[in-house]
Parts: C-alpha cells; structure tokens; sequence
C-alpha cells in the first residue's frame, strides 16, 4: 500500500460513508500489513503542572477562563515526576507522557524540564512531554536531552478550529509541529472528536494530519470528557460507530502511525474498544486519570486485554523486584541530596 501526504477531504469523507464492515475490514488489512495485530502501545501520562492556564480552548478544565474543580497546581518536582514514572513501568507502561497547563514554557522551566526527561529515560522507558508551543531552540534543547516524542494537538479541523480556542492560531499548532520535526523528534498529534464539529471537519482534522509532510508517528484520537464549568459540558455524546470509524479512517490514511486510544474511554465499553481496536488502534493511555479526566485503570485494561489475547509490549520487560527496589532507591537518594525545595518546586503559572 502507497503512503501518501495528499488526501483530499472528499476522498476521507467517500472512507466515512463506506459501510461500517467493509471499512473496519479494510482498516484492519491495512493494520496488518505495517502492525503486529495483538498488541497495543501502552502509555502513561502525568500532569506535571496542573490548571491556571492562559489558553482558552473551551474543552479543557484546566483553562483559567472557566470555572471548574481542577485545583492549580505548581510544577511538579523532579523526583515525585520520576517515582510516577517508575510505578508506571511497573504496571506495564513503555511511554511515560508529562504534561503542563501551559500556552508554552518559559526559559526557567527548561532545567527542570531537562532533568525530568533524562531521569525517566534513565528508567527505560520512552519520553514524550505537551508543553504547549514551543520555539526552534526549545525543541532543539528538548531532543539534545533525549525527550522522544513531543505531543502538540490540532484538536479539530482548521475550519472549526476558532469555535473552540481564539488564543492561540492553527498556524501557531503547525509551526510547533515543525519545530519539534526540525528538531528531530517524533511527533505525537491527534484530535479530540465530540465538540460540535460537523463530519467533514472530522474529515479535515484527519486530512490535516494525514498532509504533514511526515505523518504523525502517534495519533492519539479523543473523545471529549464534558467537564462541568467548562462551555462544552452539555455537548452532544458522540455515536461510539462514528468514534469507531474515525479509529478505522485514521488507520487508513495513516497506516504507519500508531493510533492512540486516549481521553474518553472511561465512557467506552469494552466491546467498544473491541472494534476499535479491530479497526486498528494499537495504543492506549494507562492509569487512572488524564492529566485530569478519569481513565479505566489498569486492571481493568489487563482484564480487557486478556478477553482479546492482547498483549503490551512491555509485558516481558517489566522490571522485578529487586530491579524495582533499585529505582526507588534511586529516587530516595535524589530526594534527600536535593538543596532546598524553592530549587525545584515553585509556582510555574506566574
């Protein structure tokens, strides 16, 4: 099969309208030719740096134009990131993902940005971080220290994009983009499905997307959690076929890419996430919460995961016991070395 970087948004719209079996049919031949078919990306991800942010994309609790229970947090310390991610390791993920609740990090925050990403990498695991926009030199710093992914959202298509954020452009997205590409790092970018877009604009983001010059290497698919407070708390439910066929779609036009089961699937069942995965997801996030929206959590996904004869990659890499203590020795020793607490923990919202 030919990857291609130029969909149209009719030719993605003829993919939507095939009927629902022929299409999750074709997606999972497609996923089989570029992926193993039982197994799934597992990725876990910490909110480094919570609310109090300046953007106002109305999907988002975090946001300090709307009025929700998210309590501002300051950035977190480098060692509670790392003990976060050892657990993570432990309970099966490979991709440890930190996020902060900015429009884009300031030069103070890059050493302790650093240091969070050297630290979980020496854990083993991968490392991506959202950050928010970042500059040429940002991205630069950011893969010299080894971060792996950078995850930067389109969230919709360029067309709904101002009915859901006005402070910050598509352009600004795409350059971000291109700076983490430049900068030689993988990028991480997807959508969130649910907002009040029509179906072509479900169609434009994924043309989008599909019409890099570089497909995503993760495209991780959302389906909006309503957050009272937030203006999208009464939005419509979507239909789980049309979240499923944006799974498939996605999975054709981007047959390489990893497709990521992301924010929402608290509200899927489990033969849901079945045909999702039959349409050819291969990822999920791990763990109880979402930066800071619920997520199944972990035994729930193994017990899903056994039902389908699905395996994580990194069920044979898990680190025993003694492997384990080691890195919690690690992180102990980090902690009472640390100066002072005003030398890694202060307010990051100012």
């Amino acid at each position: 099969m030919e990857v291609r970087c130029n969909w149209t948004v009719e030719e993605v719209q003829a993919l939507f309208n095939k009927p629902f079996m022929d299409l999750v049919f074709e997606a999972q031949q497609i996923h089989r030719q570029f992926h193993q078919p039982n197994q799934v990306q597992v990725s876990t991800l910490l909110s480094i740096k919570t609310g109090a942010c300046p953007e106002d994309c109305k999907y988002c609790p975090q946001s300090a134009h709307y009025r929700t229970d998210i309590e501002k947090e300051r950035l977190l310390e480098v060692d509670r990131v790392l003990d976060a991610a050892i657990k993570a390791k432990q309970s099966g993920a490979t991709r440890f993902c930190m996020g902060a609740a900015w429009k884009n990090p300031k030069d103070r925050d890059m050493p302790y940005l650093l240091d969070m990403v050297q630290g979980v990498k020496k854990l083993g695991l991968e490392t991506c971080m959202t950050l928010g926009m970042i500059t040429t030199d940002q991205a630069n710093t950011l893969a010299a220290a080894g971060l792996d992914y950078y995850n930067h959202n389109l969230d919709t298509s360029p067309e709904y994009y101002g009915n859901v954020i006005t402070t910050r452009t598509y352009q600004d997205r795409l350059d971000t983009l291109a700076h983490v590409r430049d900068a030689g790092m993988k990028i991480c970018s997807g959508g969130i499905i649910g907002m009040g877009e029509s179906a072509r604009d479900r169609a434009g983001l994924l043309v989008e997307l599909a019409n890099l010059p570089v497909h995503p290497e993760s495209v991780p698919i959302n389906m909006l959690v309503k957050v009272k407070g937030t203006p999208l708390e009464n939005a419509e439910d979507v239909d789980p076929f049309d979240f499923i066929r944006i799974i498939a779609v996605a999975r054709i036009i981007m047959p390489q890419s990893a497709v990521r089961l992301s924010a929402g699937r608290e509200d899927m069942n489990e033969q849901m996430q079945a045909l999702c995965f039959m349409a050819g997801a291969n990822s999920v996030f791990y763990g109880c919460k979402l930066l800071t929206t619920p997520n199944p959590g972990e035994d729930k996904d193994m017990q899903l995961f056994a039902k389908l004869g699905i395996n994580s990659q990194q069920q044979a890499a898990k680190p025993d016991d003694i492997q384990a203590e080691a890195l919690f020795v690690q992180v102990a020793e980090r902690v009472a070395a640390r100066p002072t607490k005003d030398d890694i923990f202060y307010d990051a919202s100012l």
